[in-house]
């Protein structure tokens, strides 16, 4: 699954499994474009992907600011695409949780979260589609078991992620005439920063790892090295007749029900 010559943006490349995206992009060779809204943090990432084994030597572009910005996107895809005069994948991996059921939920935090997990994937996707095109590449979105199954308390990310799902299948079949493939990954319970940024509090985000020995079939929550291995997998020639597809990576979370 080498990545020699590919041009590869990855956003939300700050932290969790979009750094881990970067890293292991890195080590099979990946041109790398890293976005995100921290610049501490992308240069944290950058400087791992560069002290990766068989990185290339090229130091990875690193742009911040807000993907819900039109023209802080736009100025991402063309610079990415411009650096090495190409673009061949787009990983969409920023995102955002937060709690909020029917009785908390409010219609500003279903925009705040719609307007970065939804519409900042779908203005990328759009920007980085003529570049795609000339090059037969990939978009990987990074959803969530959310998006396939419903759960409580987390009303707006549910709707946000089941959009990016939908937002995958129908682009696969808009692209698929330009031979550009475009697939999902869906995690379930992976350790990272996102629950904690979402509201939990380290003693209830210990609970809620410990809790998901239980709701995933394997046993455990995920890694962030574990998604990154299936969106390669995606963005590879290894899944060259694979588009429009949604993959579970959550221990089979999905496939799980109360009894």
């Amino acid at each position: 699954m080498a990545f020699c010559g590919k041009v590869v943006l990855v956003t939300g490349a700050s932290s969790g499994i979009g750094a881990a995206t970067a890293r292991l992009l890195a080590g099979r060779g990946a041109l790398l474009a890293l976005a995100g809204r921290n610049t501490d943090s992308l240069q944290r990432t950058a400087d791992q992907c560069v002290a990766t084994e068989g990185a290339s030597d090229a130091w990875p572009l690193t742009v911040a600011g807000e993907l819900t910005d039109e023209a802080d996107a736009a100025r991402l895809v063309e610079r990415a695409a411009a650096e090495h005069g190409q673009l061949d994948v787009l990983v969409n991996c920023a995102g955002v949780l937060e709690l909020g059921d029917w009785q908390t939920a409010t219609l500003e935090q279903y925009d705040r979260i719609m307007a970065i997990n939804t519409r900042g994937a779908l203005q990328l996707s759009l920007l980085a589609a003529p570049h795609l095109v000339q090059t037969r590449g990939n978009i990987v979105n990074v959803s969530s078991v959310n998006g396939l199954r419903a759960f409580p308390g987390l009303l707006a990310y549910n709707m946000s992620k089941a959009a990016v799902d939908q937002l995958t299948r129908c682009l696969a079949l808009e692209l698929a005439p330009q031979q550009v493939r475009v697939n999902a990954v869906n995690p379930g319970v992976t350790v990272t920063e996102l629950q904690k940024r979402g509201g939990l509090d380290a003693a209830a985000y210990e609970a809620f790892l410990e809790r998901s020995r239980s709701t995933h079939a394997l046993g455990r929550p995920g890694q962030p090295e574990e998604a990154a291995a299936a969106i390669a997998f995606l963005a590879s020639e290894e899944a060259s007749f694979i588009t429009g597809a949604t993959l579970p990576v959550d221990g089979g979370r999905h496939a799980m029900c109360p009894r």
